[in-house]
């Protein structure tokens, strides 16, 4: 008579813990993707503005 009551609560928990475990890896991929995206983005941005003749050169 609980056993169908207690079953339902089990799997409810491990389907939520299935979901929370994916959550959490996805966000951690995505969040590794955007830092080394950035940080690209940001070594280039300042690799572009060295310039090879100092700023009070003639040209």
């Amino acid at each position: 008579m609980v056993f169908w009551p207690a079953l339902s609560l089990i799997g409810f928990l491990v389907l939520t813990a299935l979901v929370i475990a994916m959550g959490t890896q996805s966000t951690a991929r995505y969040e590794a993707e955007k830092r080394a995206a950035s940080g690209a983005r940001t070594r280039h941005a300042v690799g572009e503005s060295r310039s090879p003749l100092p700023a009070n050169a003639v040209s």
